[in-house]
């Protein structure tokens, strides 16, 4: 069974950075996707990228300071510039065996789920 782990989740100031990182076990699938959530909000689609498609996709309210990559084919990278208080939530990486998976990215989308790392940015 494919498992997900994130990492560089912590604390920041705001115009700082923060670098995410998900390791996989194994096969990823289609897509890796990344994630936010506040308490009493939907989770957020924030970037995807697909090594099947060579293609990704960035949330417009990150766009320009997010980026995603692929490091290899079981871990991806969410760098995160010019971080602000708005960007606080709890920040999920997921693995999608659905062709659809890069655009939009929606949760629905997405099959396996890590446990989420926390990002703070205080003003």
């Amino acid at each position: 069974q494919l498992r997900l782990v994130e990492s560089g989740g912590g604390s920041v100031q705001a115009g700082g950075s923060l670098k995410l990182t998900c390791a996989a076990s194994g096969y990823i699938g289609y897509c890796m996707g990344w994630f936010r959530q506040v308490p009493g909000k939907p989770r957020e689609g924030v970037a995807s990228i697909s090594p099947h498609f060579g293609s990704q996709s960035i949330a417009d309210s990150v766009k320009g300071r997010f980026t995603i990559s692929l490091d290899n084919d079981r871990t991806s990278s969410l760098q995160m510039n010019n971080l602000t208080p708005d960007d606080t939530a709890t920040y999920f990486c997921a693995a999608s065996a659905y062709r659809d998976c890069v655009q939009p990215i929606r949760s629905e989308k997405y099959n396996v789920w890590g446990q989420g790392t926390q990002v703070t940015v205080s003003s």
